[in-house]
């Protein structure tokens, strides 16, 4: 559980306003979109049926998306941010996919092993 003491404002992650005006936010743009698409137009009578539930299920369906990915937040453990120590770098051979042995050089004889058809 998050440690709150009484009288501090709560964090990003433990406050519902964000989330509130999010879903509102999009709950607004919901309404505004139905309101005009749903009745054909300006120029005949607005659906304001069709815009309140259009809102209410745009507000319910992101509030519920938000609360959770909320949820299913976790912070990282402290000591995963301070590197293992490994070097990741992809210049030195052997690391990044680059093989250990030297490539040959173009011209220079296959040096893979013999196959069937080789052998004369």
């Amino acid at each position: 559980m998050a440690q709150q003491k009484s009288g501090e404002p709560r964090n990003l992650r433990t406050s519902v306003k964000g989330p509130l005006m999010f879903s509102a936010f999009w709950a607004v743009v919901a309404f505004v979109a139905t309101l005009i698409f749903a009745s054909g137009g300006t120029a005949k009578t607005p659906r304001f049926d069709l815009a309140f539930i259009a809102a209410g299920i745009a507000f319910i369906v992101i509030l519920v998306v938000l609360a959770m990915l909320s949820m299913g937040h976790k912070p990282n453990a402290e000591h995963l941010g301070k590197g293992s120590g490994v070097n990741l770098s992809s210049r030195t051979a052997g690391h990044g996919g680059h093989p250990s042995r030297p490539r040959p050089e173009t011209g220079a004889p296959d040096a893979g092993p013999d196959t069937p058809g080789d052998r004369g």
